[in-house]
């Protein structure tokens, strides 16, 4: 399995601090969002699957890292099964290829009411998914995981994720997340 993820779904991996997505029935921050993308990372078969970070989503983590970049890079680097995957000449094809496809239907956007540049750079995601054939795209945000599926790709968002089987406590069993207070 090639699992491509975007910054949301990076985040989550790498920042515990990282706001979770809200939950598309109740608007409020999604439970235990942290667990289930560790659970999908985790179910991942150690010697045979991939976690690709295109370089664009790399960017967008890097600047919300600011000091602590350097630290990222070393770390991430260090994971055998993370492969960070840059917008390179094949990507650039794969990328041309799609928005002719897509603007052979009238409309460049492809429906997408996103501002161009947001639409590029989320096409860019994608076109760097189809080159390292990733079998699903990971992402929270709602027009990428759109424009991935009109394009036929697999993609998931968090909420769609299975919820792993953990433990309640008291804050849990009442469908919120525990507090994060420190106890001195």
């Amino acid at each position: 399995m090639i699992v491509v993820v975007d910054s949301s779904a990076l985040a989550l991996l790498v920042n515990h601090d990282a706001n979770p997505p809200s939950d598309p029935e109740t608007g409020a921050p999604l439970a235990l969002a942290r667990e289930r993308i560790e659970k999908l990372v985790s179910d991942m078969d150690a010697k045979n699957d991939v976690l690709v970070v295109p370089t664009p989503v790399l960017a967008e983590i890097l600047v919300k890292a600011g000091q602590g970049a350097g630290e990222l890079m070393q770390q991430l680097g260090a994971l055998a099964r993370v492969r960070i995957a840059p917008f390179d000449e094949l990507a650039a094809i794969e990328l041309a290829a799609m928005t002719i496809e897509i603007a052979a239907g009238g409309d460049k956007r492809g429906g997408d009411n996103q501002p161009w540049q947001k639409v590029k750079f989320d096409r860019q995601i994608i076109a760097i998914a189809r080159v390292a054939q990733a079998t699903l795209l990971y992402a929270d945000d709602a027009n990428l995981i759109a424009t991935a599926r009109r394009l036929e790709m697999t993609a998931i968002s968090t909420w769609e994720l299975p919820v792993p089987d953990v433990g309640n406590d008291l804050f849990t069993a009442a469908g919120i997340p525990t507090p994060r207070i420190p106890l001195d």
